[in-house]
Protein backbone atom coordinates (compact mmCIF):
# COMPACT_ATOMS: atom_id res chain seq x y z
CA UNK A 1 0.00 0.00 0.00
CA UNK A 2 3.11 2.55 0.75
CA UNK A 3 4.66 1.28 -2.58
CA UNK A 4 1.36 2.39 -4.16
CA UNK A 5 1.47 5.57 -2.64
CA UNK A 6 4.86 6.20 -2.97
CA UNK A 7 4.62 4.94 -7.11
CA UNK A 8 1.90 7.62 -7.51
CA UNK A 9 3.73 10.32 -5.37
CA UNK A 10 6.29 9.81 -7.93
CA UNK A 11 3.86 10.20 -11.01
CA UNK A 12 2.23 13.01 -9.93
CA UNK A 13 5.58 14.30 -9.12
CA UNK A 14 6.89 13.96 -12.81
CA UNK A 15 3.98 14.45 -14.47
CA UNK A 16 3.53 17.95 -14.69
CA UNK A 17 7.36 19.11 -16.06
CA UNK A 18 7.28 15.87 -18.59
CA UNK A 19 3.53 17.16 -19.26
CA UNK A 20 4.70 20.38 -20.14
CA UNK A 21 7.76 18.93 -22.34
CA UNK A 22 5.78 17.03 -23.99
CA UNK A 23 2.96 19.28 -25.10
CA UNK A 24 5.13 22.69 -25.61
CA UNK A 25 8.19 21.25 -27.01
CA UNK A 26 7.94 17.66 -28.86
CA UNK A 27 4.14 19.34 -29.78
CA UNK A 28 5.63 21.97 -31.27
CA UNK A 29 8.49 19.46 -33.03
CA UNK A 30 5.76 17.65 -34.12
CA UNK A 31 3.50 20.75 -36.12
CA UNK A 32 7.08 21.36 -37.65
CA UNK A 33 7.40 18.39 -38.84
CA UNK A 34 3.97 17.75 -40.25
CA UNK A 35 3.75 22.06 -41.60
CA UNK A 36 7.08 21.09 -43.54
CA UNK A 37 4.34 18.60 -46.03
CA UNK A 38 2.32 21.46 -46.53
CA UNK A 39 2.48 24.28 -49.01
CA UNK A 40 1.36 27.59 -50.04
CA UNK A 41 -1.10 28.70 -52.37
CA UNK A 42 0.75 31.05 -55.24
CA UNK A 43 -2.12 33.20 -55.55
CA UNK A 44 -4.01 33.92 -52.16
CA UNK A 45 -0.36 33.72 -50.09
CA UNK A 46 -2.56 30.68 -47.77
CA UNK A 47 -1.13 27.98 -46.56
CA UNK A 48 -2.57 24.66 -48.27
CA UNK A 49 -3.09 21.62 -45.90
CA UNK A 50 -2.45 19.03 -48.84
CA UNK A 51 0.44 16.59 -48.44
CA UNK A 52 3.30 17.19 -50.75
CA UNK A 53 6.95 16.72 -51.01
CA UNK A 54 7.61 19.94 -53.06
CA UNK A 55 9.69 21.85 -50.79
CA UNK A 56 11.64 18.92 -49.79
CA UNK A 57 12.05 18.09 -53.45
CA UNK A 58 12.88 22.15 -53.67
CA UNK A 59 15.72 21.74 -51.04
CA UNK A 60 17.30 18.96 -53.08
CA UNK A 61 17.11 20.17 -56.44
CA UNK A 62 18.36 23.64 -55.86
CA UNK A 63 21.82 24.28 -55.46
CA UNK A 64 21.51 27.44 -53.57
CA UNK A 65 19.84 25.51 -50.80
CA UNK A 66 22.29 22.91 -51.08
CA UNK A 67 25.54 25.57 -50.31
CA UNK A 68 23.63 27.30 -47.62
CA UNK A 69 23.63 24.00 -45.94
CA UNK A 70 27.27 23.18 -46.81
CA UNK A 71 28.33 26.37 -45.53
CA UNK A 72 26.28 26.34 -42.45
CA UNK A 73 27.28 22.84 -41.61
CA UNK A 74 31.08 23.36 -42.52
CA UNK A 75 31.51 26.40 -40.57
CA UNK A 76 29.60 24.78 -37.37
CA UNK A 77 32.05 21.90 -38.00
CA UNK A 78 34.83 24.17 -38.05
CA UNK A 79 34.85 26.58 -35.36
CA UNK A 80 34.12 23.16 -33.47
CA UNK A 81 37.32 22.09 -34.01
CA UNK A 82 38.45 25.66 -33.88
CA UNK A 83 37.33 25.86 -30.16
CA UNK A 84 38.77 22.41 -28.87
CA UNK A 85 42.37 23.55 -30.13
CA UNK A 86 41.88 27.04 -28.52
CA UNK A 87 40.23 25.80 -25.29
CA UNK A 88 43.12 22.76 -24.55
CA UNK A 89 45.53 24.85 -23.13
CA UNK A 90 43.60 27.15 -20.67
CA UNK A 91 41.93 23.95 -19.44
CA UNK A 92 44.83 22.38 -18.78
CA UNK A 93 46.43 25.35 -16.32
CA UNK A 94 42.89 25.48 -15.11
CA UNK A 95 42.07 22.14 -14.17
CA UNK A 96 45.43 21.14 -13.48
CA UNK A 97 48.07 24.12 -13.07
CA UNK A 98 46.83 26.28 -10.64
CA UNK A 99 45.33 26.66 -6.82
CA UNK A 100 41.64 27.11 -6.11
CA UNK A 101 42.01 31.13 -6.02
CA UNK A 102 43.44 31.47 -8.99
CA UNK A 103 41.24 28.57 -10.71
CA UNK A 104 38.32 30.65 -9.64
CA UNK A 105 39.34 33.99 -11.01
CA UNK A 106 40.35 32.29 -14.33
CA UNK A 107 36.94 30.52 -14.90
CA UNK A 108 35.10 34.05 -13.85
CA UNK A 109 37.10 35.84 -16.43
CA UNK A 110 36.16 33.08 -19.26
CA UNK A 111 32.81 33.20 -18.01
CA UNK A 112 33.11 37.06 -17.71
CA UNK A 113 31.99 37.69 -21.63
CA UNK A 114 28.67 35.87 -21.33
CA UNK A 115 26.82 38.19 -18.80
CA UNK A 116 27.19 40.94 -21.74
CA UNK A 117 24.82 41.29 -24.51
CA UNK A 118 25.69 38.85 -27.24
CA UNK A 119 24.95 41.98 -29.34
CA UNK A 120 27.33 44.19 -27.86
CA UNK A 121 30.35 41.24 -28.31
CA UNK A 122 29.18 41.08 -32.31
CA UNK A 123 29.44 44.25 -33.01
CA UNK A 124 32.92 44.79 -30.88
CA UNK A 125 34.18 42.17 -33.14
CA UNK A 126 32.84 44.47 -36.03
CA UNK A 127 35.41 47.40 -35.17
CA UNK A 128 38.02 44.92 -34.59
CA UNK A 129 37.63 43.74 -38.21
CA UNK A 130 36.38 46.62 -39.54
CA UNK A 131 38.21 48.10 -42.80
CA UNK A 132 39.23 51.35 -40.59
CA UNK A 133 38.80 48.91 -37.40
CA UNK A 134 41.22 48.09 -34.63
CA UNK A 135 43.02 45.43 -36.46
CA UNK A 136 43.91 47.08 -39.46
CA UNK A 137 44.98 49.84 -37.24
CA UNK A 138 47.54 47.70 -35.52
CA UNK A 139 48.45 46.35 -38.94
CA UNK A 140 49.74 49.66 -40.44
CA UNK A 141 51.39 51.17 -37.54
CA UNK A 142 53.56 48.04 -37.77
CA UNK A 143 53.52 47.66 -41.62
CA UNK A 144 51.71 44.82 -42.75
CA UNK A 145 49.00 44.86 -45.21
CA UNK A 146 45.34 45.31 -44.40
CA UNK A 147 43.48 42.51 -44.35
CA UNK A 148 39.76 42.13 -45.73
CA UNK A 149 38.09 39.50 -43.03
CA UNK A 150 35.19 42.00 -42.38
CA UNK A 151 31.59 40.54 -43.90
CA UNK A 152 33.38 37.32 -45.13
CA UNK A 153 33.16 33.99 -44.49
CA UNK A 154 36.30 33.99 -42.21
CA UNK A 155 34.94 37.14 -40.41
CA UNK A 156 31.77 34.63 -39.04
CA UNK A 157 34.69 31.85 -37.91
CA UNK A 158 36.19 34.31 -35.59
CA UNK A 159 33.21 35.28 -34.41
CA UNK A 160 31.31 32.44 -33.73
CA UNK A 161 35.01 30.92 -32.34
CA UNK A 162 35.21 33.90 -29.54
CA UNK A 163 31.46 33.09 -28.88
CA UNK A 164 31.16 29.93 -27.98
CA UNK A 165 34.59 29.32 -26.95
CA UNK A 166 33.30 29.20 -23.27
CA UNK A 167 30.89 26.30 -24.00
CA UNK A 168 34.03 24.49 -24.83
CA UNK A 169 36.27 25.53 -21.96
CA UNK A 170 34.08 24.75 -19.11
CA UNK A 171 33.05 20.78 -20.22
CA UNK A 172 36.66 20.19 -20.63
CA UNK A 173 37.60 21.39 -17.29
CA UNK A 174 35.21 19.55 -15.75
CA UNK A 175 36.58 16.38 -17.57
CA UNK A 176 40.35 17.52 -16.73
CA UNK A 177 39.75 17.55 -13.24
CA UNK A 178 37.81 14.31 -12.69
CA UNK A 179 40.95 12.67 -13.97
CA UNK A 180 42.77 11.08 -10.84
CA UNK A 181 46.44 12.54 -10.15
CA UNK A 182 47.39 8.42 -9.58
CA UNK A 183 46.69 7.75 -13.25
CA UNK A 184 49.38 10.63 -14.31
CA UNK A 185 51.51 10.19 -11.57
CA UNK A 186 51.26 6.24 -12.24
CA UNK A 187 52.52 6.60 -15.88
CA UNK A 188 55.08 8.92 -14.87
CA UNK A 189 56.62 6.25 -12.68
CA UNK A 190 56.55 3.77 -15.77
CA UNK A 191 58.86 6.10 -17.11
CA UNK A 192 56.12 7.40 -19.93
CA UNK A 193 57.42 11.46 -21.13
CA UNK A 194 54.96 14.23 -20.22
CA UNK A 195 54.14 13.96 -23.74
CA UNK A 196 53.15 10.00 -23.80
CA UNK A 197 51.37 10.61 -20.53
CA UNK A 198 49.51 13.32 -22.34
CA UNK A 199 48.56 11.08 -25.15
CA UNK A 200 47.80 7.95 -23.72
CA UNK A 201 46.10 8.99 -20.15
CA UNK A 202 45.30 12.62 -20.04
CA UNK A 203 43.82 12.77 -23.88
CA UNK A 204 41.49 9.75 -23.86
CA UNK A 205 39.88 10.45 -20.14
CA UNK A 206 38.95 13.72 -21.57
CA UNK A 207 37.29 12.69 -24.78
CA UNK A 208 33.51 13.01 -23.23
CA UNK A 209 34.53 16.58 -21.63
CA UNK A 210 35.43 17.77 -25.50
CA UNK A 211 32.42 15.38 -26.69
CA UNK A 212 30.00 17.63 -24.34
CA UNK A 213 31.81 20.93 -25.59
CA UNK A 214 31.44 20.38 -29.19
CA UNK A 215 27.55 19.53 -28.83
CA UNK A 216 27.01 23.25 -27.41
CA UNK A 217 29.63 24.92 -30.02
CA UNK A 218 28.38 22.78 -33.12
CA UNK A 219 24.46 23.02 -31.99
CA UNK A 220 24.52 26.39 -31.34
CA UNK A 221 26.53 27.78 -34.36
CA UNK A 222 24.15 25.54 -36.53
CA UNK A 223 21.18 27.36 -35.86
CA UNK A 224 22.55 30.96 -35.76
CA UNK A 225 20.91 33.60 -37.61
CA UNK A 226 22.10 37.14 -36.15
CA UNK A 227 26.33 36.65 -36.63
CA UNK A 228 25.39 35.89 -40.21
CA UNK A 229 23.41 38.72 -40.54
CA UNK A 230 25.43 40.79 -38.54
CA UNK A 231 29.01 40.07 -39.62
CA UNK A 232 29.05 38.08 -42.81
CA UNK A 233 28.93 38.69 -46.51
CA UNK A 234 26.33 38.31 -49.58
CA UNK A 235 28.00 34.81 -49.53
CA UNK A 236 27.41 33.91 -45.78
CA UNK A 237 23.97 33.32 -45.31
CA UNK A 238 23.30 30.13 -42.60
CA UNK A 239 19.85 27.92 -42.86
CA UNK A 240 18.59 30.26 -40.00
CA UNK A 241 18.82 33.15 -42.53
CA UNK A 242 17.06 31.55 -45.30
CA UNK A 243 14.05 29.70 -42.69
CA UNK A 244 13.83 33.72 -41.07
CA UNK A 245 13.55 34.98 -44.59
CA UNK A 246 10.69 32.63 -45.34
CA UNK A 247 8.91 32.92 -42.31
CA UNK A 248 9.34 36.94 -41.55
CA UNK A 249 9.35 38.40 -45.18
CA UNK A 250 7.46 35.93 -48.04
CA UNK A 251 5.50 33.79 -45.66
CA UNK A 252 6.59 30.79 -46.42
CA UNK A 253 6.34 28.74 -43.06
CA UNK A 254 5.54 25.18 -44.90
CA UNK A 255 9.18 25.37 -47.01
CA UNK A 256 11.35 27.09 -43.59
CA UNK A 257 9.68 24.16 -41.81
CA UNK A 258 11.07 21.71 -44.22
CA UNK A 259 14.68 23.29 -43.98
CA UNK A 260 14.59 23.09 -40.55
CA UNK A 261 14.44 20.16 -40.57
CA UNK A 262 17.83 19.70 -41.91
CA UNK A 263 19.13 21.18 -38.51
CA UNK A 264 17.52 18.72 -36.62
CA UNK A 265 18.86 15.45 -38.79
CA UNK A 266 21.96 16.99 -38.23
CA UNK A 267 21.63 17.78 -35.03
CA UNK A 268 20.53 14.49 -34.25
CA UNK A 269 23.05 12.44 -35.73
CA UNK A 270 25.93 14.64 -34.23
CA UNK A 271 24.55 14.13 -30.74
CA UNK A 272 24.15 10.00 -31.49
CA UNK A 273 27.88 10.25 -32.46
CA UNK A 274 28.76 13.06 -29.33
CA UNK A 275 26.98 10.35 -27.39
CA UNK A 276 29.20 7.33 -28.76
CA UNK A 277 32.48 9.55 -27.13
CA UNK A 278 31.11 9.63 -23.80
CA UNK A 279 29.66 13.60 -24.04
CA UNK A 280 26.43 12.91 -21.54
CA UNK A 281 28.29 9.83 -19.48
CA UNK A 282 28.58 12.54 -16.59
CA UNK A 283 24.77 13.80 -17.21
Amino acid sequence: MKGGRKLWGHVALLLPPFGWLTVFYLGSLFILLLSAFWQVDSMSGEIVHDWTLDNFRQLISDATYRIVAQRTIGIAALVTVTDIILAWPLAYVIARKVGPRLKLTLLVLVALPLWSSMLARIYAWRLILGHDGVLNWFLRAIGLPEQSFAFTNVALWLVFSYLWLPFMLMPLVSALERIPASLVDAAGDMGATPWQTFRTVIFPLAIPGMAAGSVFTFAVTLGEYVTPMLVGGAGSEFIGNVVYSNVGVSGNVPFAAAFSMVLLVVIGAYMLVARKFGAFDGA
